[in-house]
């Protein structure tokens, strides 16, 4: 699969970034929901893509889940993310997205949101960088600003991370900190 291009209309879009607001299913895993034999949830998580967040929380930038499902694992990723605003179980997406952009005094345009289905169109059109992922269906992808190359669960929140951080100018720096000279 390959993503959109970035073009200098992209980069200034990541460039004004402030918040980013992911779902979870079909963004942050892979969308398969497996069960147990004990009805308890196993979901996965992409390693990179939990690196990708801690490096926009480095740089001040909030991030936040919100998702329509309720899930022990999605907890339990968050805390071990340090993400502090979760929201589960959530019917109206946008509602919750524009109260969090009030209580973070944060504006649209500053926010960005990746989705991967219909049900995340409206918060796509509350951003000012709405980011698809690249196996999400057409209908979504046609919508966003920019589509990801990397699927859900497989690395597609750290392109999106990348993205801001270069547009930004954090890049480099954050790149020292991992090489020797």
């Amino acid at each position: 699969m390959s993503g959109t291009a970035i073009t200098p209309e992209i980069r200034q879009r990541a460039k004004n970034i402030r918040l980013v607001v992911l779902d979870v299913d079909g963004v942050l895993t892979d969308g398969r929901i497996i069960y147990t034999d004990a009805g308890e949830e196993i979901k996965c998580f992409h390693v990179r893509d939990g690196h990708g967040i801690r490096m926009l929380q480095q740089v001040g930038i909030e991030v936040a889940l919100i998702t329509g499902r309720h899930s022990q694992a999605v907890a339990q990723r968050a805390q071990n993310l340090q993400i502090v605003h979760v929201f589960q179980g959530v019917r109206e997406k946008v509602a919750v997205l524009q109260a969090l952009q009030t209580e973070l005094g944060i504006s649209p345009t500053a926010t960005a949101v990746v989705g991967d289905d219909l049900v995340d169109l409206g918060m796509m059109q509350q951003a000012g960088l709405a980011v698809a992922v690249a196996d999400a269906p057409p209908e979504v992808r046609d919508r966003a600003h920019w589509v990801t190359c990397q699927p859900g669960g497989r690395g597609a929140v750290r392109e999106m991370a990348e993205l801001i951080l270069k547009a930004q100018g954090r890049w480099e720096d954050l790149l020292r900190q991992y090489v020797t000279s």
